[in-house]
């Protein structure tokens, strides 16, 4: 399967999420996943792992760019771990590897992931996240977020 032409998109949002955040996520990766996305995250635990948690029952594949130095620390949804060794700074690299970001939800670490996405020029959707900050693409749904995600793509 040739992987290198589909979409690659991140899903980025809270380490720890409450029931209602955690299944947007998981629809979120499901649907990119029946869209043909790779689908991107920190590979570790709330909206990570729900994303990927989606995105593989629906027969995708999941990056996880991990903070630590252990594949082993990635939640059990993950096919692909990349061992970064380098904290937050990890952010980087995960937004580098990506057309685009879903932000759902999240803290100071998806507030960095967001800025460094349009630092990039990268298209940013944002479900219950952040309010407020110019750039973004707000939206209400799972359904709603990944089209937008593709819409400003070009799909």
């Amino acid at each position: 399967m040739d992987f290198k032409n589909r979409r690659r998109i991140g899903v980025i949002g809270t380490g720890i999420a409450e029931e209602a955040v955690y299944e947007k996520a998981r629809a979120v990766g499901r649907l990119l996943a029946e869209r043909g996305a790779v689908v991107f995250t920190g590979g570790l635990g709330g909206v990570m792992e729900a994303a990927a948690r989606g995105a593989q029952e629906a027969g995708g594949l999941t990056v996880g760019v991990l903070p630590g130095n252990k594949a082993e620390e990635a939640n059990p949804y993950i096919q692909i771990p990349v061992v970064t060794d380098m904290g937050h700074a990890r952010n980087v690299i995960l937004v580098r590897s990506v057309e685009g970001v879903i932000a759902v939800a999240g803290g100071y670490g998806t507030l960095s992931e967001i800025a460094l996405a349009l630092k990039m020029w990268k298209p940013v959707v944002g479900l219950g996240t952040w309010p407020g900050i110019e750039g973004v693409q707000y939206v209400e749904s799972p359904e709603e977020a990944v089209e937008k995600i593709f819409y400003l793509l070009g799909d």
